[in-house]
């Protein structure tokens, strides 16, 4: 994988703009298509929605494609697939994403799309009104009619975390989705939709020169708005374990969830860095330590999973970020014993380090996920957005893969010994018709 070169702009109305080129040689010695990505960062997410309304920031990400100043409802959709292209946008804890992936001739159509709903998409009582039942619906299939649904992006915050940022569904609640107005709407796209309060990425086959041109011809009227000033969502650590229990009526066994806090993935990097090894040493293939004891040898659980971050990938959030552990067992084992086979690893990493070995497929492994993912335009256009916004250094990405390996036994060993059971959160899922689940919520 050849690393883009990046090139940066700010517009006058405060518009971060980073360009990360394909080869200067051009495409036949790069070996990449004539593809474009444009990705459209903006700083907010779930923890910035106000109490009462769970679920807007969510909400807002769909009212987005459902028309601006110069295009009706539906035709972003249909610019960029009859373009031969593809497109989404997702919802963060700190960020909400847009995106799209085209030919690279259809370069200006994408920055044209972005721009004209950030200048002014078309919020109606009628688009509002459907968005509402469009996202219920979505919350109905993932959460409320899927076993494991919400576990534990949305079900361990509230038993970890004590302040409403952190700790509220991020899906929403129905009661507020249906409660949301036009003037929420207009409130919340003013707040946090202004060009100083975003980050733009192209990426892929673009001629840099003319990219930008083409930057400054459809976002640089985009007015100026004042950005607010971004909260810290920081709390105190837990002073002791932290319990609760949730009935799934759609869960065929019993599973637990175990969450713990993390350094600072910003100002904390390192240490950040040796929590990633420490979840990849305890659950990342065949070989890890919890796959080989828990499901391989003892057979005390179906699943098991550890990871940084509540949303299923590392780095994907400022502080607080989660350290999680999951696990789905049968009930003739048992929470505590599935529980204590976790802290006993713990302690042995925390006592004697991971092996030279571990720490060498663990980096190998990362490594080659990266290269992997980021030769996907759509992963590259999104990582580099992401980590510009988050920690204002797009370059990140690239370097992860020699962090990674700069990570020593001991600062695994020193990651492990911080996750400790008197500061952490557990979460008991019961099946439906669990006799063991008197009290569950």
């Amino acid at each position: 994988m050849v690393e883009p070169q990046l090139h940066r702009v700010t517009l006058p109305n405060g518009l971060r703009v980073v360009l990360a080129p394909d080869s200067a040689a051009g495409q036949a010695s790069s070996g990449r298509a004539p593809v474009v990505g444009v990705s459209v960062h903006y700083d907010v997410g779930f923890r910035s929605e106000p109490e009462g309304r769970t679920g807007f920031a969510h909400l807002f990400e769909h009212l987005m494609f459902q028309g601006s100043e110069s295009l009706e409802k539906l035709a972003h959709f249909r610019h960029v697939q009859g373009s031969g292209g593809t497109f989404n946008g997702s919802t963060h804890q700190d960020y909400t994403d847009y995106y799209q992936v085209l030919p690279s001739a259809a370069l200006e159509r994408a920055l044209f799309l972005e721009a004209d709903r950030m200048r002014a998409p078309k919020i109606t009582e009628e688009n509002l009104r459907n968005q509402v039942d469009v996202v219920k619906e979505e919350i109905r299939l993932n959460v409320l009619n899927r076993p494991y649904g919400g576990f534990p992006w949305i079900l361990l915050p509230p038993v970890l975390y004590s302040t409403f940022a952190n700790a509220h569904n991020g899906y929403g609640d129905f009661t507020d989705l249906e409660q949301a107005t036009i003037d929420d709407c207009a409130a919340f796209f003013d707040t946090y939709y202004a060009p100083g309060n975003a980050v733009l990425t192209v990426t892929g086959d673009i001629d840099v020169e003319r990219t930008v041109e083409l930057v400054h011809k459809h976002f640089g009227d985009v007015p100026a708005r004042e950005v607010p000033q971004r909260p810290s969502f920081a709390e105190p650590f837990p002073a002791g374990e932290l319990r609760g229990s949730h009935v799934d009526r759609h869960a065929p066994l019993p599973a637990v969830a175990l969450g713990y806090r993390l350094p600072d993935p910003v100002g904390e990097l390192d240490a950040y860095l040796a929590n990633v090894v420490l979840a990849a040493i305890l659950s990342d293939g065949d070989a890890s330590r919890l796959q080989q004891r828990m499901v391989h040898k003892e057979s005390l659980v179906v699943d098991v999973h550890t990871g940084c971050g509540l949303m299923g990938a590392p780095l994907d959030a400022r502080d607080p970020d989660t350290f999680t552990v999951t696990a789905i067992h049968t009930p003739e084992v048992g929470v505590d014993r599935v529980i204590g086979a976790v802290d006993e690893e713990l302690e042995k990493l925390a006592a004697d380090g991971p092996s030279a070995d571990e720490l060498a497929r663990v980096t190998a492994r990362w490594a080659a996920s990266l290269y992997r993912e980021h030769d996907r335009v759509v992963s590259r256009t999104l990582d580099l957005g992401s980590a510009e916004l988050l920690h204002g250094r797009a370059e990140l990405i690239s370097e992860l893969p020699e962090r990674i390996g700069q990570v020593s036994a001991e600062d695994v060993a020193a990651a492990a010994k911080a996750l400790r059971a008197d500061a952490r959160a557990v979460l008991e899922i019961h099946p439906a018709g669990d006799d063991k689940n008197g009290g569950a919520a």
